[in-house]
């Protein structure tokens, strides 16, 4: 692995960052001036910079070139390289970085385009780039070493901290915030990009690049630890009180809230299930279980991989529990309400829309899917000879179906970030966890309970459905209850669409508008890069 010494330079960047603090819960000590030393050697201190540190530096810092935040830029290039959402605009590759290599429409026509995703990629991978707000690899990067930086300090001061009540308990409730974050942190490099640098202290160089495989080493190792804390504590009062204080209020609404110590585990989980799912091939090409990518840097799913995956969904996110999730405010908020997510950009008049939802995602929904009707129209959709030619438009606050799920808001607060794992997500893993394993009735049956969760009313699907068809049925479902979350260029990947057609990948019967005429049985061969130089 090439050799380079990154230098953790961010503690000026996360104190700084606390005047711009929601409703006071994110300040850092004295506002003008903070420092560690003076600011973080405290109970209260260390609290209020754990706080600001990790929402402020890990879902805020430098995301503000499209968009306000985390969930709007680095997510946004999950959802285009998914083809969830198209876009037009040249700002930071948003109109290039996603288009295919080529497609073929139902006539036989092959539409080739000049630049390749590999190539755009490459061509802007540079610093100058990355200062003209042009290289799409600098955001999801900075990001999540910025929020392990603060939780690699949070782990270095708390030793030193004097704390009230059950000392040790809120001292390893503190310790188990930064071992979760630090995991997640790790788990979202190694996920999306070629290789990455594990760094557990702060102010230190790091001379070698690491595979991704060991970044998901590493943060299943952080995610462990903090499991073990957990499991460990029994003074819920003090507890409670500690993690109370790491949640602002504006978050502990809906799925949001102070989790048990239980549930804190069910989340972790998931997440450890997830890097399994997501970082491993289990192709499923043109309706073929039993495909083959060729020239991918992941290995396949194994027998024992989806054990694993059943064991850890089995003592996952179930149906009622607290989250990891985000919210927006009037003011001061680490996201907007206007520009801080992928939805709400997605959920504008297409003409001017940052991003226009896509063919090949409506396409997911079934005629009578509640969610679909309470969330999309058609007739005001964009115009043009490109993939991200739409007939649809997402509308805002939803068109007014009760109990059927909304897909963006403009209001301040309402639309829930999901920032980690979720029941849906978990649900959705277990069921093609069974599928993929032979019980197949048991997997469509969790298909059908994420659709009632969601309000989709729909009828439940037929039992004794075959493998292929019910994988069907998962991908669909996938595609619609997670999308807007920064997951679904990972399903692309892991079932062999990103890949081009020449090495077993791509996509087949989509939706494409060409010229005015749609297509609906077009050929698409992405080519896209699996994990970022």
């Amino acid at each position: 692995m090439n050799k380079n010494k990154f230098l953790f330079w961010i503690l000026g960047a996360v104190l700084v960052l606390g005047p711009v603090a929601c409703k006071d819960q994110l300040d850092v000590g004295n506002p003008n001036a903070p420092t560690l030393s003076a600011n973080v050697n405290s109970e209260s201190g260390i609290l209020q910079y754990a706080v600001g540190a990790t929402y402020l530096n890990g879902f805020g810092f430098g995301n503000d070139w499209l968009g306000n935040s985390y969930f709007s830029l680095p997510w946004g290039y999950s959802e285009l390289l998914a083809d969830n959402v198209g876009a037009s605009a040249a700002n930071n590759q948003i109109s290039s970085i996603a288009l295919p290599e080529y497609i073929i429409l139902d006539n036989g026509t092959k539409i080739t385009n000049s630049g390749t995703n590999v190539a755009i990629i490459r061509s802007y991978n540079s610093r100058a780039s990355t200062g003209a707000g042009n290289n799409a690899l600098i955001y999801q990067w900075q990001s999540n070493y910025a929020l392990n930086f603060a939780a690699n300090t949070i782990l270095e001061r708390t030793d030193a901290i004097k704390f009230g009540g059950d000392a040790t308990t809120r001292a390893n409730t503190l310790r188990a915030w930064a071992y979760f974050w630090k995991g997640y942190a790790y788990a979202s490099i190694g996920s999306m990009y070629i290789a990455g640098i594990v760094v557990d202290k702060t102010n230190t160089t790091v001379s070698d690049y690491v595979g991704h495989d060991a970044m998901i080493t590493a943060a299943n190792n952080n995610f462990n630890q903090a499991i073990t804390i957990l499991q460990g504590i029994t003074n819920t009062a003090d507890y409670n009180a500690i993690l109370g204080q790491l949640i602002p209020s504006f978050n502990q609404v809906g799925n949001g809230g102070v989790l048990t110590p239980q549930e804190w585990i069910r989340n972790i989980n998931t997440m450890l299930a997830r890097n399994i799912l997501v970082n491993k091939l289990a192709p499923y090409v043109n309706g073929n279980l039993n495909a083959s990518i060729s020239k991918s840097n992941s290995p396949n799913m194994t027998a024992a991989d989806w054990a694993s995956i059943k064991t850890l969904t089995g003592n996952g996110v179930k149906k009622g529990d607290k989250i990891f999730t985000a919210r927006s405010t009037p003011t001061n908020s680490i996201f907007g309400a206007v520009g801080g997510t992928v939805a709400e950009l997605s959920s504008r008049v297409p003409s001017t829309s940052t991003f226009t939802v896509s063919e090949r995602l409506l396409q997911n929904f079934k005629a009578t899917d509640q969610r679909l009707v309470n969330n999309f129209s058609k007739g005001t959709g964009f115009k043009g000879d490109l993939t991200y030619t739409t007939r649809w438009r997402l509308n805002p606050e939803g068109n007014g179906v009760a109990g059927a799920w909304v897909y963006a808001s403009k209001t301040p607060g309402a639309y829930e970030v999901v920032i980690a794992g979720s029941y849906e997500e978990n649900a959705l893993m277990l069921a093609e966890a069974n599928i993929r394993t032979g019980s197949v009735d048991a997997g469509v049956a969790l298909i059908d309970q994420v659709r009632s969760y969601m309000g989709a009313g729909l009828p439940a699907t037929a039992t004794g459905l075959s493998p292929t068809a019910a994988m069907k049925e998962l991908a669909s479902e996938r595609r619609v209850a997670l999308t807007f979350r920064g997951l679904s260029f990972y399903d692309s990947r892991r079932w062999g669409w990103s890949y081009s057609i020449a090495n077993g990948g791509g996509t087949y019967g989509n939706y494409v508008i060409n010229s005015g005429t749609t297509y609906t049985n077009v050929t698409i061969s992405y080519n896209f890069m699996d994990y970022w130089d």
